[in-house]
């Protein structure tokens, strides 16, 4: 079963498919942009979102893809 998450702008729940889409309570595609922001992908609006956690063995930021704010200054 997929991870669910609140959205603060629409005031529904929506429901994880992968690691960084969902689908919202109302038929609309979200997109993951962080841990606590997603795109609507009919709109393009960005939403404020309760914590959308990445799995605890998951090492990287967005289930395998590579972001900038990985890096770390070593």
């Amino acid at each position: 079963m997929g991870k669910h998450f609140f959205d603060f702008e629409d005031g529904d729940f929506a429901f994880t498919v992968s690691d960084n889409m969902a689908i919202d309570s109302d038929g609309n595609m979200m997109m993951r942009m962080g841990d606590n922001m997603a795109m609507d992908m009919d709109s393009g609006d960005l939403h404020i979102i309760s914590s959308w956690d990445r799995d605890e063995g998951d090492d990287s930021r967005f289930g395998g893809s590579h972001s900038l704010w990985d890096d770390e200054d070593e």
